[in-house]
């Protein structure tokens, strides 16, 4: 058996004993002075001492050769709308007792949509057609009425012919014939009036039944059976005023705001290239309708109504859109027509804040230039001031980048 305090000597440790080599020690210390010597030079690349960027650059080109060349003159924002769209609802207020549309459902003039209890409608066309029967019976005794007084007024006439009676009767006879007369006219306007009533009552129940105008699709679903639907709003808020909504495909036309400054490049029969934000890469032909004759004083525009040639089922309301106006055949001499500014690519356009700006590419430097924006024209945007045409600019620099960083350009 091996003592326990010889084995607490073994592990004692002797001060005695020389110290180990300082070389792992010295190796661990370099290593250190590497890592802060890393960071540090990472630090001063960053902050743009010496670091150098990438990056794509274009020339300016003055705006004047651009704009004759015949394409678009000019470009615009705006929106899908439909010129003939509907919310359908029903003329009588009611309970909902079915409804027959969903969303996307294609619906023809004249197709029913829904029904509406007609209970009370019903209950009145009854009460009015027992009125009209009630005026035709009257009607009916007066005249019967008439032909007895007739027949009493014609023997009365014989006897005093034959002197059997007096001249007073005659007059009394004839008196009786002409009320009745009055009578039956009176209950003939009576009976008119009972039947207008009771044409009325039928178009209240007729009502009860909520037809499509014209065809389209529906966007709208709206109500559901058991809600109270109203052609005006009431019951504060929870009663429906309609039952949904209908839109004419066909009437499909996209509205523009139009910077006033511009809006002389715009004319009616027009041809424009619209193109949907959704389907960036489908041209879709068509010309102006319209220039709405009123401007939006807050945003300085006037709205333009374009036509697109195209009727397809991707295209629906409210989808957004950008439309070039594109510029007409024309004789040469007007074609020329100068053209204020340069264009750059749109991505070169830098903004901070309120401020415009673009880098300018010089020396293998970046140069930080505000500028004065104009119109944009397809990926392009003309710029007033601030730039001279040949000058290089930095297209859509990297985060980061700043005045004075050096640059390299790349294909």
């Amino acid at each position: 058996m091996v003592d326990n305090s010889e084995m607490l000597k073994q592990l004692r440790i002797d001060r005695n004993e020389p110290a180990a080599e300082s070389g792992g020690k010295g190796k661990w210390v370099a290593i250190a002075a590497v890592v802060v010597a890393g960071i540090a030079a990472g630090a001063w690349m960053m902050l743009g001492k010496g670091n150098t960027w990438v990056i794509k650059t274009a020339v300016a080109q003055p705006a004047a050769t651009v704009a004759s060349s015949g394409g678009s003159v000019l470009d615009s924002s705006g929106y899908v709308t439909a010129r003939r769209q509907a919310t359908v609802s029903s003329k009588v207020t009611g309970r909902v007792m079915e409804v027959l549309i969903e969303e996307g459902q294609r619906v023809e003039e004249g197709q029913v949509l829904a029904r509406i209890d007609p209970i009370d409608a019903t209950a009145h066309l009854h009460l009015t057609q027992s009125q009209l029967d009630a005026a035709r019976a009257q009607l009916a005794e007066h005249r019967v009425q008439l032909q007895q007084a007739e027949r009493d007024h014609k023997r009365v006439q014989d006897m005093v012919a034959r002197k059997l009676t007096s001249q007073q009767s005659v007059e009394d006879a004839q008196t009786k014939v002409a009320a009745l007369r009055a009578r039956i006219a009176a209950q003939e306007r009576q009976v008119a009036v009972a039947e207008r009533g009771v044409s009325i009552a039928q178009v209240d129940v007729d009502n009860t039944v909520v037809k499509a105008p014209f065809a389209g699709v529906v966007t709208v679903k709206a109500a559901q059976p058991g809600e109270i639907v109203s052609p005006m709003s009431a019951g504060g808020g929870f009663t429906r005023t309609g039952i949904g909504t209908i839109v004419d495909m066909t009437s499909l036309e996209i509205e523009v705001d139009v910077n006033e400054s511009y809006i002389g490049r715009v004319q009616p029969g027009q041809p424009v290239e619209s193109t949907l934000n959704a389907y960036p890469d489908w041209k879709i032909p068509g010309k102006v309708i319209a220039i709405i004759p009123t401007a939006d004083r807050s945003k300085a525009t006037v709205k333009v109504r374009i036509g697109m040639d195209s009727k397809d089922a991707r295209i629906v309301p409210d989808m957004g859109a950008r439309v070039a106006f594109l510029s007409e055949e024309k004789p040469a001499e007007v074609k020329a027509a100068p053209m204020p500014g340069v264009l750059v690519p749109g991505d070169a356009v830098q903004t901070e804040g309120e401020a415009t700006f673009v880098y300018v590419v010089r020396d293998g430097r970046v140069e930080a230039r505000k500028v004065t924006l104009g119109q944009s024209m397809n990926s392009n945007r003309q710029v007033l001031s601030g730039l001279t045409a040949g000058e290089r600019v930095a297209v859509a620099p990297p985060d980061g980048i700043k005045a004075g960083d050096k640059v390299k350009t790349s294909m």
